[in-house]
């Protein structure tokens, strides 16, 4: 079994799963407040062709 060095241990350590989906689902809701549906399904379809 591999072991983590002690700068990989400290990133694990510092990650937060939960925060850090919250932090992207309030950033998206601010981007498309306003939009119709299909300017918002518009819009994700272009986001994720962009990534």
């Amino acid at each position: 079994m591999k072991t983590l060095t002690k700068k990989k241990k400290e990133l694990v350590k510092d990650l937060d799963p939960v925060k850090m989906m919250r932090d992207i689902r309030d950033k998206l809701a601010l981007e498309i407040i306003g939009m119709t549906h299909e300017q918002e399904k518009k819009y994700l379809k272009q986001l994720l062709a962009n990534s």
